[in-house]
């Protein structure tokens, strides 16, 4: 009887100190938030095609638990990766849905979201529509002040809208709205990505020195994060940076440089591309 009565007691010690149980079970959801991680990070170096591998399974994941947030968050991310490999009328779809769905859950937030994501679409389209995306997203912003990743996301768009309006001093300001939250945050990625777009605002109006400075920040991050793709593209920008400037030995070199980069890579085509343009 003691020692039943002690094998009780261990039992009930050992259920007692375990974490309180919630009744939820979040395996899967655990695992669809880290796949789209990934899934993101792809995107974000240029890698489309490993990217949609784990984008499809973080909605795959998010289907089968059916989990509004992540349904919206997964096809949002799912659809980028559609467009910026061409297939835009599955990308629209993709965000169109994401936003219907928001709407019918009431998510005010991921409505905002989804609907820049859609403006940003138009916007890369060259439908003509950049006012018009610049003041939808300018309305929206106000929405995401919780969410800072989506914050950043909005200024990014906004700065794009003011760069095909030509206003560049105002590109400039708009981008360095999100470069401060990606700094801050230790995002050294996108702070890299954010450098490399004020190095192309500062190069589209005559200010090579600027642009130089920038992508000489955009290298540095890019370095620290072992971003080779970026680094690819931020030496081959160089060059262009460089040949605009007449500095056509230096735009030899950065080319050299991002061919040499991209061949470690295994893009072949991209190093014969980035070499063609010591021809220019």
């Amino acid at each position: 009887m003691m020692l039943k009565l002690l094998s009780l007691l261990m039992i009930l010690s050992a259920c007692s100190s375990a974490p309180k149980n919630t009744g939820d079970i979040s395996d899967q959801r655990r695992r669809a938030e880290t796949q789209l991680e990934h899934g993101n990070r792809q995107a974000d170096r240029g890698d489309f095609d490993n990217a949609l591998l784990f984008l499809d399974e973080a909605w795959r994941a998010a289907v089968a638990t059916d989990d509004p947030g992540l349904r919206i968050r997964a096809g949002l991310s799912r659809s980028n990766v559609l467009f910026s490999v061409g297939r835009r009328d599955e990308a629209f779809s993709g965000w169109n849905e994401a936003l219907a769905e928001a709407a019918q859950t009431r998510n005010r937030e991921l409505e905002a979201v989804s609907r820049i994501h859609i403006a940003r679409g138009r916007l890369l389209s060259s439908d003509g529509a950049a006012q018009s995306v610049h003041d939808e997203v300018s309305r929206d912003i106000a929405l995401l002040r919780s969410d800072r990743a989506y914050t950043a996301f909005a200024w990014t768009v906004i700065a794009l809208a003011e760069r095909e309006l030509g206003r560049y001093a105002q590109a400039e300001a708009a981008i360095r709205r999100s470069l401060d939250i990606h700094e801050r945050d230790l995002n050294l990625e996108l702070a890299a990505y954010n450098w490399f777009m004020i190095a192309s605002f500062r190069s589209q109006a005559g200010n090579f020195s600027g642009a130089r400075q920038a992508l000489e920040s955009a290298i540095a991050y890019d370095r620290r994060v072992e971003n080779s793709w970026g680094l690819a593209n931020d030496w081959r920008a160089l060059g262009d940076v460089e040949r605009r400037a007449g500095n056509h030995d230096a735009a030899r070199a950065a080319y050299i440089r991002a061919a040499g980069i991209f061949r470690a890579m295994g893009h072949e085509e991209a190093a014969e591309e980035a070499l063609s343009r010591t021809n220019g």
